[in-house]
Parts: C-alpha cells; structure tokens; sequence
C-alpha cells in the first residue's frame, strides 16, 4: 500500500541517453520522486560504482556425481557514496514529503586515473552505474539503477602504435613421410594501431614450392581473456576476412595493399589485469594434406584516429609514405559473416592453445612477452619526394672511367 503512494521514483543522468564519460569528468544527474499523497522518508542515498568482473563455472564429472568449480574475480574501479541531508531532520526524525514532484540533483567526479573502457562478453563485464536507494520507514528499501558509458580513449598517433608490423613463416607440407615441398608467407601492415572503419592495407608475398594449390586468406580476429584464480577463459571470434586467389603450384602470389576492412568494433583493452580485449591479423595459406601456415601480426584498436597531416620527421611511420590507392580499393557493400574462429585454426593448433591455457597460471599471462621474428620487407613503398634526386644525371653522359 505504501508503493501506491509513490506515483514515479526515476533517476536520470544529464547529457544525451548515449553519453560517454571519461576519468575526471563530473557524472550529475537527478532523482525524480512524484507523490500521490504525502509520504514520510528516512534517507535518500545515492551511490557511484565501477568494476570489473569475471564469473564461470566448470563441471568435472566423477561417475554419477558433477563437481561444479567457481571461478570469479572483481576489480573495483572507483566508489562514490553521496546522502542527501535535505530528507533527514538534524535531530533524526522523519522528513514528510508533500504530495507532488520532488527533484534532487546530485553530482560526483570520476577518478583522475586511468579507467577501463565499459565492455560486456561471455565471462564477465566492466559496468559503470548510479544507485540511489529511498528509506521509509516500515517499508522495504527501493531501488533503482542505471548504468553509463566510459571510454578510456587510445590515441594510435603514438610511436608505438605507430610502429609497422611484419613477418615471415614457413612450413613443410607432409603426406605419408613425403615432403611435397615448402609454402611461405612475408606479410607486412603499415602500422599497429587503427580505429574501428579503417581499411588495413596487407602487404604480402606467398611462396608455394609444392605440387599443389594453395589458397591465401586474411582475418581479423578478436580474443576475449577473463581471468580468475589463477585461470584463464578465453573467447575468440573472426569479425573481418579477407580471401585471395589460388596461388598454383610451384608460383608465387603477391598482395600489393589487398585491403581488409575493420567492422564496427569496440576498442582493444589492455589495462585490466582480469579482462582483456585483443585483435590480430591472422594471414594464413591452406596447406593440402597438413595443417594451416598462420602468420600473426598484433593489432591494437583505438579511439582516436589517425591524424592526417602529422609531421613525418616525428613519428616512426615517416619513412612510409600513404598510398591513397589503398583507400580507393572497392569493399564489397554487402561482405560474406566472418567465419567461426574454429575454421581458421587447425585442431591441432586448438588442442595445443587449450593444453598451453591450463598450464598457465597468472603471472604468465599477465608478464609474457610478445615474440615474433620481424625482417625487412622485401617490397619497400616508394620513397618520399624529398628522397628522389631532383637533378638526375642525363642518360647521354659518357660514364667515368673507374680505373682512370
């Protein structure tokens, strides 16, 4: 019967319903009481949250009886509590609210320091949310909630991001105990860091000595990491691909800028020591008759996009010119989905990653090391205008003498 009473009890934030926040910035809002009749309060709190948390379950089977394993972890990022006084007397009596439409605004900051970027996966979730919680007495407490958005931004103008990516890998191709000759890849990206939109210029060359066909493709693929107690849970999904064509036997195809686009997605996440977001390019050959030769480069999406008219003596990227044909290149306005992580690696590699994961324990992942075997590329881009001779030597020149 008292809930009657309370005609409309919302909260709402300031700022449009998308709004996105960032560390520092204020989060104000207002709580929205509409009384039928007159109605006697206790307290009105308001309380400010941010975590992160990853939760699942794992069942192991002993004859008729399943043993279920919990596994859960949470970081909290920031508390903020704020009690209205104004429905609280000085002396601790009840405050009496008339019939009608009450407002109490209310307003925190948000932590200086760095935050983590508001995301929700299989396994757990990073959640930004305001509370407000009204006491009356003989009644239960009412509550209502809302969530909001944080963005921590990554800026992809920074040398490291900013750093091209390149390798090679090779692979024997085996039937029976008999060689049919060796498959390599050289690939090359421009840079490390993109935003969600972007087109990736692939720069590749694929060697194929065997006596078969082989085909070339390319993935963007996404890693979800949760971790708890010491153990890992990992999600992994292709959201771009990119097919090329057959490369015959014993030939040799070349990618100059085959362009991959990234789909709407969220940014990568780095900083959370129990949630991670990771991209890689994945360029890889189906190799007949043995498993596929992958050759993975990192990737990191960001937030603030590539500034185009940066100085080319200050970043990494200025000894590679933009090739603007990369960004002409048509996309197809309606793509083939992506197709399941599962057909892009072998069983064998799926084994092998699931055996790697349950012998890891936490410091591993949180300390190891990215390895990969770069080499210079052997297709160098252009040169900058400034590094062409703007006086060449004329052809009809008589050469000079060496031994003169």
């Amino acid at each position: 019967m008292a809930f009657k009473n309370i005609e409309r009890f919302a909260l709402e934030l300031d700022g449009p319903e998308d709004a996105v926040y960032g560390s520092g910035e204020p989060v104000s809002g207002r709580v929205v009481l509409e009384l039928r009749r007159e109605v006697r309060v206790a307290a009105l709190e308001v309380f400010g949250r941010g975590a992160a948390t990853a939760h699942w379950l794992e069942n192991r089977s002993a004859g008729v009886n399943t043993a279920y394993s919990d596994y859960t972890s949470k970081i909290t990022y920031f508390r903020k509590r704020q009690r209205e006084v104004l429905l609280q007397a000085d002396n601790g009596e009840l405050t009496t609210l008339p019939a009608g439409r009450h407002e109490y605004p209310f307003s925190f900051q948000l932590p200086e320091e760095t935050l983590v970027t508001s995301f929700e996966g299989k396994h757990g979730s990073i959640r930004y949310w305001v509370k407000v919680k009204l006491h009356r007495p003989w009644c239960t407490v009412k509550k209502i909630k809302k969530e909001f958005t944080v963005i921590e931004p990554i800026d992809i103008n920074t040398p490291s991001l900013l750093a091209p990516q390149a390798g090679t890998k090779e692979k024997m191709a085996r039937a029976w105990y008999r060689n049919f000759g060796q498959v390599s890849i050289t690939a090359k990206i421009d840079r490390k860091g993109y935003t969600p939109g972007e087109v990736i210029p692939v720069f590749a060359e694929f060697d194929n000595s065997t006596s078969r066909s082989v085909v070339p493709k390319a993935y963007i693929t996404q890693t979800q990491t949760f971790i708890a107690r010491g153990t890992m849970k990992q999600k992994r999904s292709v959201v771009a691909t990119l097919c090329g064509d057959a490369v015959g036997a014993r030939r040799r195809e070349t990618w100059h800028g085959r362009a991959i686009k990234i789909p709407p997605v969220g940014p990568s996440i780095l900083q959370c020591r129990i949630i991670k977001v990771e991209y890689m390019l994945r360029v890889c050959v189906d190799v007949p008759g043995t498993s596929k030769l992958c050759l993975e480069l990192p990737l990191v999406m960001g937030t603030i996009p590539l500034h185009p008219f940066g100085s080319r003596t200050s970043s990494v990227s200025s000894q590679y010119s933009l090739n603007l044909e990369w960004l002409r290149m048509a996309i197809p306005e309606q793509p083939e989905p992506p197709p399941e992580y599962s057909s892009v690696v072998t069983e064998e590699e799926s084994v092998q990653n699931s055996a790697a994961r349950q012998e890891e324990d936490l410091s591993g992942v949180l300390e190891r090391p990215f390895m990969a075997y770069v080499q210079e590329f052997r297709f160098r881009p252009p040169p900058v205008y400034s590094e062409v001779d703007p006086n060449p030597q004329p052809f009809n020149m008589r050469p000079r003498c060496m031994t003169c």
